[in-house]
């Protein structure tokens, strides 16, 4: 479903200056590519290839299929689509990831009934080396989270250690889960909740594993990770504003970031990732220092996930867009 006209009005009555500001950001930045295949009408996850330069991994949201695509973004023109076989039917999928070992995690982690599914799956495949239209087995894992069900749509697998993180989205407070080192498809996959988040749509890690960025609906910001956990209150990033904003992803190199949304013929901004704050700007807040708006927080304490001052509004502009979705999403298969 689109709904870029309802959301853009949204924008416009609840935060008209930022709005404006992010406009004329995405108008300076590097230009990006635009998604020309009409079977992508709700591009919700990105994932730049390793091994195929300039080709980003996208999917559908729902009512699609177990499918993923492989967009060169020289054109924006689909180079290759991929049937995953040996996973079911997917529910309401929301993320893509490239692991350090070579294979993309396909996230169906959606859940727009919040915590009426008591288990979502992980979807792992090799990514293909030649581009074209194929079928492949892929692995399922089903995940369950230590503190019970709820809604998310990002997942980012750590480029180093290999391991999967869900950050879930909640009008309250998200969080970010970890899962086990490995993930076993014998069992089911407990992920725990290591930080509190603000509303986050996705996720992804530089090459290095060295920055978290998180993206929700009217907001970026780029966290130092360390030690298995986003640092300090991170750096606010310059992303473009889009209607339905659902993906982001760092390019093959890490010199860029890719925003991307949903809608047909959606298009994917870039904007150049800025060097590494050496003011300690990005430090980790002093002992009882209340975390910035967005900023993540430890779990179960009050900060991350809260909104403070005139960030009250982003909370209320952000529910009407997910009353929205809810109005007009189709009532979500049962498993």
């Amino acid at each position: 479903m689109r709904l870029l006209p309802l959301t853009a009005a949204i924008a416009l009555v609840v935060l008209p200056g930022s709005a404006a500001a992010a406009a004329g950001t995405s108008a300076s930045v590097a230009s990006g590519f635009t998604i020309a295949d009409p079977r992508i009408k709700e591009s919700s996850g990105l994932a730049a290839s390793r091994i195929h330069p300039g080709v980003y991994w996208t999917h559908n949201d729902s009512d699609d299929g177990p499918y993923v695509y492989a967009v060169d973004s020289a054109t924006g023109r689909t180079v290759a689509r991929v049937t995953l076989s040996g996973v079911g039917t997917p529910r309401d999928v929301e993320a893509i990831s490239l692991g350090p070992d070579g294979q993309l995690y396909v996230g169906d982690i959606g859940d727009n009934l919040n915590g009426s599914w008591d288990h979502v799956w992980i979807y792992r495949f090799p990514e293909p080396k030649q581009l074209a239209d194929v079928t492949v087995k892929a692995e399922q894992f089903t995940v369950r989270y230590a503190d019970g069900a709820r809604n998310a749509e990002a997942l980012m697998v750590h480029p180093v250690t290999g391991r999967v993180y869900i950050a879930s989205k909640s009008e309250d407070k998200g969080g970010l889960y970890e899962g086990p080192e490995s993930l076993s498809a014998a069992g089911t996959n407990v992920f725990r909740r290591v930080a509190d988040l603000p509303w986050v749509t996705d996720g992804a890690f530089s090459p290095d594993g060295g920055r978290l960025t998180l993206r929700g609906y009217f907001f970026a910001r780029t966290y130092p990770w360390k030690d298995g956990r986003p640092q300090g209150e991170g750096e606010r990033v310059d992303a473009p504003w889009q209607g339905q904003a659902e993906s982001v992803t760092y390019s093959a190199d890490g010199s860029t970031l890719m925003f991307g949304s949903e809608g047909e013929s959606s298009r994917v901004v870039a904007v150049p990732v800025k060097p590494a704050a050496s003011d300690g700007s990005a430090a980790p807040a002093k002992p009882g220092a209340t975390p910035a708006a967005g900023a993540p927080g430890p779990a179960g304490e009050q900060g991350g996930g809260s909104f403070t001052k005139g960030a009250a509004v982003l909370a209320v502009g952000t529910a009407l867009v997910l009353g929205a979705k809810r109005l007009f999403r189709r009532k979500p298969r049962s498993s």
